[in-house]
């Protein structure tokens, strides 16, 4: 059965990748919902590799959610590489910023905001909800301080303004590191076209390499068979000298 969110490692068991291709919350009424409990429990169980890549297409979803699943990423001995597939909105562009590389791909974005509820009651409940948020955003604002080249000014105005963030833009503040990297070609793909190019690629390096090998050995046998004829020729003209300088003597 496919799965929106999928964790797996390659053959050689060194890499894991970790698709979040959902909505990310406690409660998974959908089975492309997410939740941090199912990540952080196989994060944690995920040994011996050495790369994780963490593939996003997410809306975003529960805030609490979104943090655990990234203090679980930044906690991990592994490299953390994210890439955004799609869209990264809301929490999920926290997960994205767990990342040392943080990668967009051409057709894709990236999308801040302020964190919001929905609420009921009276003034001082309400009143008592929009200091929580408050809170939420200086905590989650962390995250994207640790990374981006702004100030904590012009992010706070870019999360009010709810900014959709090209993955150009996303690059030049640094909430990106690279664009459109493919850094996981060992996944695989519908799109055989750069495997098709890798496959053709190698097998001109390894013509180019046998190639210089037979070189090498022809090269070596005509200069043995230089020596030979050198070593002929030299024998025949001292045979020479030898008769000539004989029937003198006589």
């Amino acid at each position: 059965m496919n799965k929106y969110y999928n964790l797996w490692k390659n053959e050689d068991g060194d890499i894991a990748y970790l698709d979040i291709y959902g909505d990310i919350t406690s409660y998974r009424y959908y089975e492309r919902d997410v939740s941090s409990y199912q990540i952080v429990k196989e994060l944690e169980e995920l040994t011996g590799v050495s790369t994780i890549y963490v593939n996003i297409n997410s809306y975003g979803g529960e805030v609490f959610e979104g943090y655990a699943i990234y203090n679980a990423l930044k906690n991990h001995p592994a490299k953390i590489i994210t890439i955004v597939d799609g869209v990264c909105a809301s929490i999920a562009s926290i997960i994205f910023m767990a990342g040392e590389e943080r990668i967009m791909r051409d057709l894709s974005f990236l999308v801040i905001h302020n964190p919001w509820i929905y609420v009921s009651g009276n003034a001082d409940d309400l009143e008592k909800e929009a200091q929580n948020l408050r809170a939420l955003n200086e905590v989650g604002k962390k995250a994207y301080l640790d990374c981006v080249n702004i100030t904590d000014d012009e992010l706070q105005q870019m999360l009010d303004e709810e900014t959709w963030l090209s993955p150009t833009e996303a690059l030049e503040k640094n909430f990106a590191t690279k664009l459109n990297d493919d850094v996981s070609n060992k996944r695989p793909s519908q799109n055989i076209r750069n495997s098709l190019y890798q496959l053709i690629k190698n097998q001109k390096k390894e013509s180019y390499k046998d190639e210089k090998d037979i070189k090498i050995k022809n090269d070596d046998v005509n200069k043995e068979h230089q020596d030979i004829k050198h070593r002929n020729f030299m024998s025949s003209f001292f045979n020479v000298i030898e008769e000539e300088y004989t029937d003198e003597s006589i």
